[in-house]
C-alpha cells in the first residue's frame, strides 16, 4: 500500500475518531479540553491532503477500497479516489476546518455544550472529507445527506432556543426537497447507465442523448440548488445564522453550501451534452446572485448581510458553471473560474464570519448594527481583517476576490459573443450590477460597525474589548489568504493549470488570457459600490434615513426579502397545516373513536349479563326455563315450516 492509499484512508478517518473521543471522553473527562483531538485530528487530516494535493495530480487519479462490510456472500467495498478537483477540495475543507475550531475555543469557552460542540464539529467535516473523496454517486448522495444532518445539528447547538430548532428544522426540511430531485437524478443516471461510478457514468456521458443528459443534470441540479441555498430553495440560509458564528463560518465557507458547486463541476462531462441545463443552471446562478445582493443592501444584521453574500457569491459560481452551453471550448474554462472562485471565498468569507463572530463576541451576543459603531478603536485587530475580507469580497484589485470574480466575468463575457449571446449578455450585465451592489452592502456594513459616534450595547456590560489571540490568530491568517491567494494564483495561472488536469475536464481549453476592458468595468462598478456606501454611511450618515422614507416600499420589499417566506408559509406551509390538522382530527375522532368503541361495547354487553350471574339458585332457574321456552318455540316454528 502507497503513501497515497493511507493519506486517502486516513484522512476522513481523522475527523471521525476525533469527534467519537470528544463525544466520549468530553462530558466526564475532557470537558474544557474537548477541542484537543478535534484540533488535532483536522491537524493531521490537513497535513495528509497536502500530501494528496501534491501527488494526486501527477497520478490523473488516485484510488484505494477497503471492505466496509462482509457477511457471508455480500460484500460492501467503499472505494475512494483522488485527483486534482478533489485534493483542492480536501485541502480547502481542512484548513478552514481547522482555524474554525482554532477560534472556536475561545468563541465557545464556557457554554455548556463544549464537548458536543466539537463532536458535531469532527463529524461534519468527516461527511465533508468522504462527500469530495467519493468514487461514485451513491456514496457522495450518502455523505451528501450526512452533511445535512450535520449542518442541521450545528445549525440547532443552542436548541434551549425556540429560533434556534426552528431555523434546524427549517434548514433540514428544505433540503429534502432539492435531495428527492437529487435522489431521482441518481436513479435516472441508474436506469440509464447501470452503474453510479464516477468514471464508467461521464465516460459514457457522451454516447446518451440529449434529452437524457438534460433531465438527469436538471434533477441533480435540483438537489445543488437546496444545498447551495440558490432561489428558490434559498430560505434556510439567512436563518442558519441561529447557530453559533463559527458553525457559520464553516458552513458558508468550506462545507455545505459548496458541496452544490463541487457536485455540479464534477459532473461537468454530463452538463457539456445537455446545454439547456447548463442555461438552467446559468440563470439560477445569476438571477440569484442579483436577488440576494437587492436583499443585503437593506439588512440590519451582520451575519445576514454576510449569509446574503454568501447565496449571491455561489450564484456567480453557478452563473460560471453553466456558462459554455453550446461552447464546449469554453467548459473547462467556465468551471476552473468556478471553482477558484470557491476557493477564494473560502478565505475572505470564513474571516468575515470569524470577524463577525468576533463582534459579536464583545458585544454581549448583540449582532444588530444599529445598536452599535464605531468599534474600530474598541476591536482594531477585528477591525483590520474585516477590512480585508470586505476588500476581497467586494472584489478590489489585488484582493483575492478580484481575481477569481474576473475570470467568472470573462467566462460569462466570452459566452455573450457565442451561440447564445442575448441570454448570457443580459446575464453579464447583471453580474456587473451585482458587484456594484457587493460592494455597496459589503461597505455599508464596515461602516456601520466600525465607523461613526462609538456606542457600546449594554448587553457588553462596559467591558468590550478586543477578543482573545486564540479567536485573533485565525482572523490574521484568513486575511493573509484573502489578500494572497488571489496575488499567487490569478496572474500566474498556477489554480487554472492544476485543476485543469481533473481527468474529467478532458475537453479542449480555449487560451484566455487577462481581459482588461472586463476587469476594468468591475473593478469600476465595485468601486462605485463602496464609494455610494461611504457617502452614504461615513460623509451623510442622516441621508440614508431620509432615502428609506421616500423610498419606503421599496425598502420594506427588500428588508422582507421580498416575502418569499411568507409566499411560502401561504402556499406550502399553511396547506400544509391545515392537511395535518385535518388528519389529527380524523385519526382522533374517527379512528381512535372506533377503536374506543370497539374497546368500550363489551362494557355494557358484560353488565346485562352480569345480574343473572349472582349465585341465586332461582336466578338461574329462571335463565334456564326462558332458554328452555326460547329453544321450544324455535323447534316448533322450526318444524312448522
Amino acid at each position: 500500500m502507497s503513501d497515497l492509499d493511507v493519506a486517502l484512508r486516513i484522512i476522513p478517518l481523522l475527523p471521525l475518531a476525533s469527534s467519537v473521543l470528544a463525544a466520549v471522553l468530553g462530558p466526564r473527562w475532557l470537558r474544557g479540553r474537548s477541542h484537543l483531538p478535534v484540533v488535532a485530528g483536522l491537524g493531521a487530516a490537513l497535513f495528509f491532503s497536502l500530501m494528496v494535493l501534491v501527488e494526486a495530480p501527477g497520478k490523473g487519479v488516485v484510488s484505494t477500497s477497503y471492505d466496509f462490510l462482509s457477511v457471508g456472500s455480500l460484500h460492501v467495498n467503499v472505494v475512494l479516489r483522488a485527483d486534482a478537483l478533489t485534493a483542492m477540495m480536501l485541502v480547502t475543507v481542512n484548513f478552514i476546518a481547522l482555524l474554525v475550531a482554532i477560534y472556536s475555543t475561545g468563541y465557545m469557552h464556557g457554554d455548556p455544550g463544549y464537548p458536543r460542540y466539537f463532536a458535531e464539529i469532527g463529524l461534519f467535516v468527516f461527511s465533508m472529507n468522504m462527500l469530495v473523496l467519493s468514487s461514485n454517486f451513491l456514496l457522495l448522495y450518502v455523505f451528501w445527506e450526512a452533511v445535512g444532518l450535520c449542518s442541521y445539528l450545528l445549525i440547532g447547538f443552542w436548541f434551549e432556543k425556540p429560533s434556534a430548532a426552528a431555523a434546524a428544522r427549517k434548514a433540514f426540511l428544505v433540503n429534502r426537497v432539492g435531495d428527492f430531485g437529487f435522489l431521482l437524478g441518481l436513479l435516472l443516471m441508474w436506469c440509464t447507465f447501470g452503474t453510479l461510478d464516477y468514471d464508467a457514468v461521464l465516460g459514457r456521458a457522451g454516447a446518451i442523448n440529449e434529452w437524457t443528459a438534460t433531465a438527469i443534470c436538471l434533477l441533480l441540479f435540483v438537489g445543488a440548488v437546496g444545498k447551495s441555498a440558490q432561489f428558490p430553495l434559498h430560505v434556510w440560509l439567512p436563518d442558519a445564522m441561529e447557530g453559533p458564528s463559527p458553525v457559520s463560518a464553516l458552513i458558508h465557507a468550506a462545507t455545505m453550501v459548496t458541496a452544490g458547486v463541487y457536485m455540479v463541476a464534477r459532473c461537468t462531462p454530463l452538463f457539456v451534452e445537455a446545454p439547456a441545463a447548463q442555461m438552467v443552471v446559468s440563470g439560477i446562478g445569476g438571477f440569484t446572485a442579483l436577488f440576494a445582493a437587492l436583499i443585503a443592501v437593506t439588512q440590519t444584521d451582520l451575519k445576514r448581510v454576510l449569509a446574503y453574500s454568501t447565496m449571491s457569491q455561489l450564484g456567480y459560481m453557478f452563473l460560471s458553471l453553466g456558462a459554455a452551453a453550446d461552447d464546449v471550448e469554453l467548459a473547462t474554462f467556465a468551471v476552473v473560474a468556478a471553482i477558484f472562485h470557491l476557493f477564494t471565498h473560502a478565505f475572505f468569507k470564513a474571516l468575515l464570519f470569524l470577524a463577525a463572530g468576533s463582534v459579536m463576541h464583545s458585544m454581549g451576543n448583540v449582532i444588530d448594527m444599529r445598536r452599535f459603531s464605531g468599534l474600530r478603536r474598541v476591536l482594531p485587530w477585528t477591525h483590520w481583517t474585516f477590512l480585508a475580507g470586505a476588500l476581497a469580497l467586494a472584489a478590489l484589485i489585488p484582493f483575492a476576490g478580484f481575481w477569481s470574480k474576473d475570470e467568472i466575468f470573462v467566462a460569462v463575457e466570452h459566452a455573450s459573443h457565442g451561440p447564445h449571446a442575448t441570454f448570457y449578455f443580459v446575464l453579464y450585465v447583471m453580474a456587473l450590477f451585482t458587484a456594484f451592489l457587493t460592494g455597496f452592502y459589503t461597505f455599508r456594513a464596515y461602516f456601520l460597525t466600525f465607523w461613526g459616534e462609538e456606542r457600546i450595547p449594554e448587553e457588553a456590560h462596559g467591558h468590550a474589548h478586543e477578543s482573545p489571540w486564540v479567536m485573533v490568530v485565525p482572523l490574521f491568517i484568513l486575511a493573509g489568504g484573502a489578500v494572497l491567494t488571489g496575488l499567487v494564483f490569478g496572474p500566474t495561472h498556477l489554480f487554472g493549470d492544476y485543476i485543469s488536469r481533473t481527468p474529467s475536464f478532458t475537453h479542449h481549453e480555449e487560451e484566455h488570457g487577462m481581459n482588461f476592458s472586463v476587469m476594468l468595468t468591475s473593478t469600476a462598478v465595485a468601486a462605485a459600490g463602496i464609494g455610494l456606501a461611504a457617502w452614504l454611511y461615513h460623509f451623510s450618515p442622516g441621508l440614508p434615513a431620509r432615502i428609506q422614507r421616500s423610498a419606503r416600499s421599496l425598502h420594506q420589499l427588500s428588508l422582507n426579502r421580498f416575502y418569499v417566506d411568507e409566499l411560502y408559509n401561504l402556499l406550502f406551509v399553511g396547506p400544509a397545516t391545515l392537511l395535518a390538522n385535518i388528519c389529527r382530527l380524523f385519526d382522533q375522532y374517527i379512528v381512535d373513536g372506533l377503536v374506543d368503541l370497539i374497546g368500550w361495547s363489551p362494557s355494557p354487553v358484560g353488565k346485562v349479563f352480569q345480574t343473572p350471574q349472582n349465585g341465586l339458585v332461582q336466578y338461574y332457574a329462571l335463565a334456564m326455563t326462558i332458554g328452555l321456552a326460547v329453544f321450544v318455540a324455535f323447534l316448533a316454528v322450526s318444524l312448522r315450516s
